[in-house]
């Protein structure tokens, strides 16, 4: 199949799920489409909001709409890892003797929902590490392969602070994507009370097979990116560290810890899966702008001085975008 041909089978497969998904899902385009970009990409989505916005339902849907194999975690406080990863458990043999077998948890499964992952303490949540980064856990010494596709779609809740434990800095920089997810507005919420209240539920369809899925995966890396613009990505991700001899004022004064080199990896790749969409077979400067916050947000950990004054991740991705994005541009322009 030519290049061209495959481009436009990513496209109109990414739109079928996306227009799937609408079914269901009322409003928050942005959210859906940066879903979609982490599960093609093969990365992992923490999504924050409140109650009620359908979280869960979306990841349900999107689960039906590839037919893959779904598994929702409820984390709470008493929640152990053998709860999610599975344990060996002594079973009997009808001729008498007893051996272990290995029970799996619901980590085994194309499509994990960690709902309220925050509610777990940091032993539990570290069990998610190995399965999101490396996609195998291990049990007793035996290591343990997790089917392709995995995706893990976790969700917090940034109003209820009681009761929760912050995401170590090791899980939260092996999420993709953090999206932030709003509340709809009038139109919006009309459509989703229609929707819910009346005699008939959306019927989801699986329009997009496994197989095809790992196929848009392979492709997507293929797509070129300029060594200007490459550049540009590596740049942004380097001003985000307050000892950074070009840093703005903003990250020097209210940064401690700035993006690791996951957050490049994000931008580029997000940037690939933008141009494809765009019905470009290049990576543009746009389409890695417009992968800065939900691709850096969770990276950038601000100092006293910045959760004092109340300082957003985002306001400082703003500066750093306002400061290297002025430059860049500059030079290219030039050049």
């Amino acid at each position: 199949m030519e290049v061209e041909e495959q481009a436009k089978a990513f496209c109109e497969h990414f739109k079928e799920l996306k227009n799937e998904i609408a079914k269901a899902i009322v409003g928050q385009d942005e959210v859906v489409e940066s879903v979609l970009a982490a599960l093609v990409i093969g990365g992992h989505v923490l999504l924050e909001g409140v109650p009620g916005l359908g979280k869960t339902y979306l990841v349900r849907t999107l689960s039906q709409a590839l037919d893959l194999k779904f598994s929702r975690i409820q984390f709470t406080p008493d929640l152990m890892p053998a709860d999610i990863i599975g344990t060996n458990l002594v079973m009997e043999r009808p001729g008498g003797g007893k051996y272990f077998e290995f029970q799996k948890g619901p980590i085994f499964a194309h499509i994990i929902l960690a709902d309220e992952i925050n509610r777990a303490t940091p032993k539990t949540q570290s069990a998610l590490l190995e399965a999101m980064q490396e996609y195998t856990v291990t049990v007793a010494g035996v290591l343990r392969t997790l089917e392709q596709p995995f995706f893990v779609m976790a969700t917090q809740n940034p109003i209820e602070m009681e009761g929760t434990y912050p995401l170590p800095e090791a899980q939260i920089d092996r999420f993709f994507f953090k999206v932030l997810i709003s509340y709809p507005n009038i139109k919006d919420l009309e459509m989703i009370v229609d929707r819910t209240t009346g005699d008939q539920l959306p019927e989801i369809r699986k329009v997009v097979e496994r197989g095809t899925l790992l196929t848009m995966r392979k492709f997507l890396r293929e797509v070129p990116i300029a060594p200007p613009v490459k550049e540009y990505a590596l740049r942004l991700v380097m001003v985000t560290h307050p000892d950074a001899a070009d840093a703005p004022e903003m990250v020097r004064k209210y940064v401690r810890y700035g993006s690791s080199p996951r957050g490049a990896q994000t931008l580029i790749l997000s940037g690939k899966t933008r141009a494809l969409l765009d019905g470009r077979y290049n990576v543009s400067f746009a389409d890695i702008e417009k992968s800065v916050h939900p691709g850096l947000r969770h990276r950038i950990i601000l100092n006293f001085e910045g959760e004092a004054e109340g300082i957003t991740s985002d306001a400082v991705l703003d500066s750093v975008l306002k400061h290297t994005g002025r430059d860049t541009r500059q030079k290219a322009a030039r050049s």
